[in-house]
């Protein structure tokens, strides 16, 4: 067993490990549990979020054991150095990982939970969610900030970005699911495009984005956005494309 807290919170050490093993029978859960087990647990004054991730393949197994770091590992390490950077995330607290002869059996992530208003994704679904343009201004000069600082979100899709509304009618922006990051003493333009192109279908959203974008960045308004469109296209086929080859294997399989 690999177990590791947060030094913020090594009064609680026992009770998140006696949390942790108590996950499959107790908790509330939160979200579908589809691929990974996310639970709610209360821990003293704080709701605590618990990831379980998806039972390793057996190549992985392996891996996870003797060449990478774990994605509960990595969740916690990165969430750590997020907060250093001065990026918005949960507050990490621990992490456990569970090791048997053959590699990595299991793994855990705990966080502090985090309530918000909304997600990225309710900006691409409800076209006039209340001050949505403003939104969006702000979550791009968020992510060209992320990008300053030589951060790669590779998993910078909709749902991954928790926005909350402060009281002075600011945003501030959240990320989430963290185990695929990397970082760089600097990203090129072609880079940060990128990074952006898995957010949005909506060309529209796409115009508002990279009109903040040019305001920060030293590239026209129009080749920021070309650019940033055609690989937002590009993804958007490549998803598409892999969702009908899913369906003609399930039809196949039947």
């Amino acid at each position: 067993m690999n177990f590791k807290v947060n030094p913020i919170f090594t009064t609680e050490t026992t009770s998140i490990l006696d949390t942790i093993n108590a996950f499959s029978n107790k908790g509330i859960l939160f979200g579908n549990g589809q691929r990974n087990i996310i639970k709610l647990f209360d821990l003293k004054d704080k709701t605590i979020n618990i990831k379980s991730f998806k039972i390793p393949n057996l190549i992985n197994k392996i891996a996870y054991k003797y060449f990478r770091k774990s994605k509960a590992r990595r969740s916690f390490e990165y969430a750590t150095i997020l907060l250093n950077k001065g990026v918005g995330t949960p507050q990490p607290i621990a992490f456990l990982e569970n090791f048997n002869w053959l590699g990595l059996r299991d793994s855990y992530y705990v966080s502090e939970h985090l309530v918000t208003e909304l997600t990225f994704r309710e900006l691409v679904e409800i076209p006039d969610y209340p001050d949505r343009e403003n939104i969006l201004r702000q979550f791009t000069r968020f992510s060209f900030d992320l990008h300053e600082k030589g951060i790669e979100f590779l998993d910078h899709s909709p749902g991954n970005t928790l926005i909350r509304k402060n009281l002075d009618g600011n945003y501030s922006f959240f990320l989430v699911d963290l185990n695929r990051m990397e970082f760089h003493e600097s990203m090129t333009f072609e880079m940060r495009m990128k990074n952006l192109c898995r957010l949005t279908p909506l060309k529209e959203m796409v115009a508002v984005m990279s009109n903040e974008y040019a305001k920060l960045y030293p590239e026209s308004e129009q080749k920021t956005f070309d650019t940033l469109w055609k690989y937002t296209a590009d993804f958007q086929e490549q998803f598409y494309r892999k969702k009908r080859l899913k369906k003609k294997l399930k039809f196949w399989k039947k």
